[in-house]
């Protein structure tokens, strides 16, 4: 079983630069409170990482 992680969308677009906007979009987060369950890779890793201050991790399964 693949391990996963859930992710919440704590922090708003809006006036932020268009790299920000399309990695949420590419994590499936566009509006606010959204809340998504990923495969726990290390792209996906590095996506929320790199958009740290917009988004939260709330569990990691498996």
């Amino acid at each position: 079983m693949a391990k996963t992680i859930v992710v919440k969308q704590i922090g708003s677009p809006i006036r932020r630069p268009a790299k920000q906007r399309a990695t949420l979009i590419g994590l499936g987060l566009n509006k606010m409170h959204k809340t998504r369950e990923l495969e726990d890779t290390p792209s996906v890793r590095g996506m929320i990482r790199s958009i740290s201050h917009m988004v939260e991790i709330i569990e990691e399964k498996g």
